[in-house]
């Protein structure tokens, strides 16, 4: 149980089983003002008297409430040494393991918002990049089918423009082809930057594909199948398409060329047949040389992409940090104002009615210190009232 003192306030924790008797005194210890503290009374189902009771034992009781202070001066370090002894009730225990509030400021202010924001901010890098990968795979397939359609219009035009050419020129002999310049511009015509049209005439009962008009003189009417050795792994594409126009129907497709410089590059080529006749004409060229500016433009999305994902990083990274330091500071300070307001409250709470509380915050912790203030004079003004009544 725990007893007041009438005239200062302190406060002494009894225990009630160590009264012998009905009551007891001791005096303050702070004011020497007398205190009686009754026994409180058994249960009804305890009739029994203590055994060898006696009334005002003092000693005792004094005894009792020493022991009483040594347990609270050491529960309440840091505290003023005179103003504590013999008054101080235990304190609260502690509430280990539990989260504090800065703990909870920085989990609510800190930690979730910036899940939140890296998971925005890696979403938003994933569609940008997504987006980004998309738009250049669709704008290199765009170009390759406008090249592949260039490359075939020219060979249809180049095919007609031969045609109208034998028609009016019967007597022109196929091993003349390239040697007429007049059929040859017209037969041999630039596609693209380093693209080229050629001749060639379906195989005969001999079975022998032979070209008949190209920019290379070295293999006009030579067996064509004889560049296999000197093509190496690129000529099997490169004669399914030129071999492709059998029955008379238009062959296209990619094949891998081996270039001058050692290197391989993709070629497209488009054999369109002369209506009337058994030659082809086929039209053919690098590729890369219609998409180069996509791959050019892919190579810059990417650095580009790359880039702002750095610069991204480098923005989450800064606002962690900046957020860390401004909840962290805030945080401790407020904490601090809040831990100083309890110690305060619990000193008032054992009797310590005459320290100042400062109150310099302009926010709800002023208005709770002012409340604490006003508490500590209505405690101060009833003790002095209950001094002058008694």
């Amino acid at each position: 149980m725990i007893v007041i003192c009438e005239e200062c306030g302190k406060k002494y924790r009894i225990d009630p089983g160590k009264i012998k008797g009905k009551a007891a005194s001791f005096k303050c210890r702070a004011c020497d003002h007398l205190i009686v503290v009754s026994k409180p009374e058994p249960p009804a189902t305890e009739d029994t008297p203590v055994p060898g009771a006696e009334t005002g034992k003092r000693a005792t009781l004094e005894s009792m409430t020493t022991s009483i202070e040594k347990r609270s001066s050491a529960s309440a370090p840091g505290a003023d040494a005179g103003a504590l002894s013999g008054d101080m009730i235990s304190q609260r225990p502690s509430k280990r393991g539990r989260l504090g509030l800065r703990a909870k400021m920085l989990v609510l202010f800190l930690l979730i918002p910036m899940i939140f924001l890296i998971a925005a901010s890696l979403f938003y890098l994933w569609q940008f990049e997504d987006t980004t990968t998309l738009l250049t795979r669709e704008s290199t397939k765009f170009v390759n089918r406008m090249a592949e359609e260039k490359i075939n219009d020219q060979s249809v035009a180049v095919a007609m423009q031969c045609k109208l050419y034998l028609l009016s020129h019967p007597e022109l002999k196929k091993e003349d082809f390239n040697k007429d310049l007049g059929f040859k511009s017209l037969a041999v015509q630039k596609v693209g930057l380093t693209g080229y049209t050629a001749l060639y005439q379906l195989p005969g009962s001999d079975g022998v594909w032979r070209t008949w008009a190209h920019v290379n003189p070295k293999i006009i009417a030579i067996d064509m199948s004889k560049l296999r050795k000197p093509l190496g792994k690129s000529f099997v594409g490169f004669w399914k398409v030129y071999t492709g126009v059998k029955g008379g129907k238009k062959s296209q497709g990619y094949y891998t060329w081996r270039d001058k410089d050692g290197k391989f590059r993709d070629k497209f080529m488009v054999c369109t047949p002369i209506a009337g006749t058994r030659f082809v004409i086929a039209a053919t060229t690098y590729l890369d040389e219609f998409t180069g500016p996509v791959r050019m433009m892919e190579s810059n999305a990417a650095a580009f992409t790359d880039r702002a994902r750095k610069i991204t990083y480098a923005i989450l990274g800064a606002t962690l940090v900046l957020i860390g330091i401004i909840v962290s500071l805030y945080g401790h300070r407020l904490t601090g104002k809040i831990k100083s307001l309890t110690d305060i409250a619990d000193r008032i709470s054992v009797g310590e009615l005459g320290m100042e509380i400062e109150t310099k915050s302009n926010d709800e912790i002023g208005d709770l210190a002012e409340a604490i203030a006003r508490m500590q004079d209505s405690i101060r003004l009833s003790i002095e009232r209950l001094r002058r009544r008694r």
